[in-house]
């Protein structure tokens, strides 16, 4: 089984994640934030991961702290999902649209944490989730399970269309660079360590 849980808790926030890399896309996700409910169960059903979110936080201060704890957790939960990275691909590649918006997400397992986030949005906020924590989201994700993540929007007008775009193209792209292949033994490095 290559699953993962880790419960974080701090005087900001209480989050708990589990998954499963070889789901079947279901999900359970429960956070302050609708909007992002929405796209963390749009990463599990397109990446095919069997994934449970729960989170609480301070957000009658700010949401930053439990937006950006939930990238960091989940970052955690899928390091420990893939441990030593042994037989996997490595690399993943998704290129979605969705109406108007094309994003383009291409991921390397490397152990190298590096975030290109080039994505300009049309507005700053989506009813009350804002936008801009997006980035921080994914740079959480980046620092704590060491991906070289790179996000591209090519174009797209509504940010519902690009934002959802770039959590499926993740998830697939994830899925992809996860996936084991029978003819790798040990890691996919010349270094013979990921």
């Amino acid at each position: 089984m290559r699953n993962g849980a880790v419960t974080r808790e701090t005087k900001e926030t209480q989050i708990t994640i589990q998954i499963d890399l070889d789901g079947a896309g279901k999900y359970q996700v429960e956070t302050p934030f609708p909007f992002l409910n929405h796209m963390l169960s749009a990463f599990a059903k397109h990446g095919y991961f069997d994934l449970t979110v729960k989170a609480k936080g301070d957000v009658e201060i700010d949401d930053h702290h439990t937006v950006e704890d939930i990238g960091i957790v989940l970052g955690e939960t899928l390091a420990k999902a893939w441990g030593e990275k042994r037989g996997i691909r490595r690399f993943g590649h998704a290129s979605i649209p969705l109406d108007e918006a094309l994003a383009e997400v291409t991921v390397d397992l490397s152990g190298r944490p590096y975030l290109v986030y080039q994505v300009k949005m049309p507005k700053k906020k989506i009813k009350e989730f804002d936008t801009d924590l997006v980035e921080h989201f994914f740079r959480a994700v980046v620092d704590q399970c060491k991906i070289n993540l790179h996000i591209n929007l090519h174009y797209g007008k509504d940010p519902h269309h690009i934002l959802e775009a770039i959590f499926k193209g993740f998830g697939r792209a994830l899925d992809e660079a996860t996936q084991i292949d029978p003819r790798l033994k040990g890691v996919a490095s010349t270094k013979g360590k990921l």
